[in-house]
């Protein structure tokens, strides 16, 4: 590492994935879970366009496509659209905290898909106490409406759909036996090009708006799309140029923190105990599965918001 000069990118990494649950909050106000998406994936492709002009970086090759396809809808439109529909029914910070248990469903994703990858104790218990997180976060013993449930169930299968992406990725795109390797401003514009193309049939049949645009609204795409779907890309690779993939991969730990302020903060929503303690467990969880607990680990992982 060269000092500490990969901070200010990985602090403002951890501010941008953290606060793209509050825009996907005001991007509601007018807009359906699905043209929320469909913004944010839009916005996402002409970012990465014009980063991939600006750096010369050439499209995937033609061979990888159909991959790429996949691997969009498993981490594009899918689980945005499922976010997105999640938060109509649960507050920002929820969501937010629940996206922090990625790690743990990509390493069980991983452990599934990977046959070679051990299921040593260090990651049965980390994969224990994550979970034991998530069920302290989602709160059973409060009851509930069914919204709320829904929403929550949206949100788990968004992360179940980060968690299977990742070694499918790893065996397909980036370093399988079967991969065509293929650079990551170029990877990145190919999910977005390849989810904004799945965005467009689910918005046409879901709807784009359910109320008419404001300026609030089309600033909240303009960060969820712009930044946190293409400028976030860029700032995650100088990150591991500055530094490492491990160091990369704790960005992830941050974001739950910044959702949940940024939710209370700016958006009022109410906060209860059990939220910020699951949150803890999550990400403790996490560091001890990934064995950033004691020693440093082997598996880094992206946050894909």
């Amino acid at each position: 590492m060269r000092g500490r000069r990969w901070l200010p990118a990985y602090l403002a990494l951890a501010l941008i994935w953290g606060c793209s649950f509050f825009f996907i909050k005001v991007g509601l106000e007018s807009l359906t879970p699905a043209g929320v998406a469909l913004s944010r994936l839009a916005l996402g492709l002409a970012t990465m366009l014009v980063v991939s002009a600006l750096t010369r970086t050439a499209l995937p090759h033609p061979r990888t496509w159909l991959a790429i396809f996949v691997a969009a809808a498993l981490m594009t439109s899918v689980p945005w659209t499922l976010f997105a529909f999640g938060e109509q029914h649960i507050s920002s910070a929820l969501a937010g905290v629940i996206n922090g248990a990625t790690p743990l469903m990509t390493l069980v994703a991983i452990l599934v898909a990977f046959p070679e990858e051990r299921p040593t104790r260090e990651r049965i218990a980390g994969l224990g106490l994550g979970f034991l997180g998530v069920v302290i976060v989602v709160g059973p013993w409060q009851g509930g409406q069914g919204g709320a449930w829904l929403g929550i169930a949206a949100c788990v299968v968004a992360i179940t759909c980060y968690g299977v992406s990742f070694p499918y990725v790893r065996r397909r795109l980036a370093g399988g036996s079967r991969a065509i390797p293929v650079p990551p401003i170029a990877l990145a514009t190919g999910l977005m090009a390849m989810g904004t193309i799945q965005a467009v049939p689910i918005t046409a049949v879901l709807g784009f708006a359910s109320a008419p645009l404001t300026w609030s609204v089309v600033a909240a795409m303009a960060g969820l799309g712009v930044v946190g779907s293409g400028i976030a890309y860029v700032l995650n690779f100088r990150v591991i140029a500055a530094s490492d993939a491990t160091t990369a991969s704790t960005v992830t730990y941050l974001t739950p923190l910044v959702a949940v302020v940024v939710g209370a903060v700016v958006l009022g929503e109410h906060v209860t105990w059990n939220q910020p303690l699951g949150g803890v467990l999550v990400v403790l969880g996490a560091a001890v599965a990934q064995g950033l607990v004691g020693r440093r680990a082997r598996v880094g992982t992206m946050d894909p918001t």
